[in-house]
C-alpha cells in the first residue's frame, strides 16, 4: 500500500541563541563563573556574522554562536558547572574559525591549553597520522576530552541534514574510531565526568545507529 509522503517541517534551529545566552549569563553570575561570563561575550563577538552549514531542506541561516551556546547549556544541565570547562566549551572553535591564536586568548592557562588541544593546526591534512596525534592530545586532557565528546554529540544531532551522505559516512567512521574511545576514557579515567559520559554516550550512539540505519536503507533501496 502506498503511503503519503510526510509534510514535516524540518528545523535546524531548535533553541533561541538569545535565550541560551541569557540562561548561561544568569548561571555565570549566580555561580560566580568569571571565565564563563567573559567567554560568553568573547565568543559572541568573535563568531559575529558567522553561520553554521545550511541544510538543503530548510536553507535557514543559523548564527554560529548557537553551537557553543547549546553545548554549554547541555553541559550545565548535566551538572557540569566547572568554570574552566564551560568557558572552554564556549571558546572551543574561536581559534580555528576566528583567526585567534590560543596563546592570545585572554583566559586562564588551563582554558587556553584545552582550547589549543581542540584546535586543528594550520595546514591540517586530515591524514591518519595527524588525526591520531590530534585525538591523542585531546584524550590527554580531561577538559578537552569532555568538550570534544559534547561537540561531536551536538554535531551528529544537528548537522546531519547539512552533510552529504559521503560526508556523513566519513563522520560516522571518524566518530567510532576516535570519539568512542574518548568517551570510554571519560568514563573510566576522568571519573568526575562518569555520569556525563553515560548521557553523552547514550545520545551520541543512539543518533549514530539511527543515521547508519537510514544510510544502509537508502543504499540498499529498502
Amino acid at each position: 500500500m502506498d503511503t503519503e509522503k510526510p509534510t514535516w517541517l524540518l528545523k535546524d534551529k531548535i533553541f533561541s541563541e538569545d535565550h541560551m545566552f541569557t540562561r548561561m549569563l544568569g548561571y555565570a553570575i549566580e555561580e560566580n563563573l568569571s571565565e564563563t561570563y567573559h567567554a560568553l561575550y568573547y565568543a559572541r563577538e568573535k563568531h559575529s556574522g558567522q553561520t553554521r552549514k545550511k541544510s538543503p531542506f530548510t536553507q535557514e541561516h543559523i548564527p554560529y554562536i548557537i553551537h557553543p551556546l547549546m553545548m554549554a547549556c547541555h553541559a550545565h544541565a548535566m551538572g557540569i558547572k566547572k568554570d574552566e570547562v564551560l568557558a572552554t566549551i564556549l571558546l572551543h572553535d574561536v581559534c580555528e574559525d576566528c583567526d585567534v591564536k590560543p596563546e592570545d586568548l585572554p583566559f586562564s592557562v588551563n582554558v587556553n591549553e584545552a582550547v589549543k588541544l581542540l584546535t586543528k593546526p594550520v595546514g591540517f591534512s586530515n591524514s591518519k597520522e595527524e588525526k591520531d596525534k590530534y585525538y591523542q592530545g585531546i584524550a590527554s586532557n580531561s577538559t578537552a576530552a569532555l568538550v570534544k565528546a559534547l561537540d561531536r554529540c551536538n554535531n551528529v544531532s544537528l548537522m546531519a541534514l547539512a552533510f552529504s551522505t559521503d560526508k556523513m559516512i566519513e563522520y560516522v567512521e571518524e566518530t567510532q574510531e576516535y570519539v568512542y574511545p574518548i568517551l570510554e576514557k571519560l568514563k573510566y579515567e576522568y571519573v568526575e565526568y562518569n555520569d556525563a559520559a553515560f548521557l553523552i554516550k547514550y545520545q551520541l550512539r543512539s543518533m549514530m545507529e539511527t543515521i547508519k540505519a537510514f544510510i544502509l536503507k537508502a543504499r540498499n533501496n529498502v
